[in-house]
């Protein structure tokens, strides 16, 4: 059985979920690699687009799943207030200063 870690949902504050611990980490690495710090920051279609070539295939094939691993990190961190989404609509997300 693969090991798993809690993670935090922006939308369910106290609230926590096991994850594949592998999977999140090779995410969240991924995601802090390519959000920008800039406002707006980047759709989420193009966040999934960029993390893909650089998550492990072993963890990914093909990028299978990337899109929910994308939402699961995402929501961890902005309840950890390392990222933030935009004001407007699209959502578009960009790393917190210091992150």
């Amino acid at each position: 059985m693969s090991e798993t870690i809690e993670v935090e949902n922006v939308t369910h504050p106290g609230k926590t979920y096991r994850a594949n611990a592998a999977k999140y980490a090779a995410m969240r690495e991924a995601m802090l690699a390519v959000l920008p710090s800039d406002v707006p920051g980047m759709k989420v279609a193009d966040v999934i687009a960029a993390v893909k070539p650089k998550l492990p295939a072993e963890l990914f094939p093909g990028g299978e799943k990337a899109g929910w691993w994308v939402k699961c990190v995402q929501l961890d961190l902005e309840a950890k207030k390392l990222i933030a989404r935009a004001e407007k609509p699209p959502v578009r997300l960009y790393r917190l200063a210091g992150h």
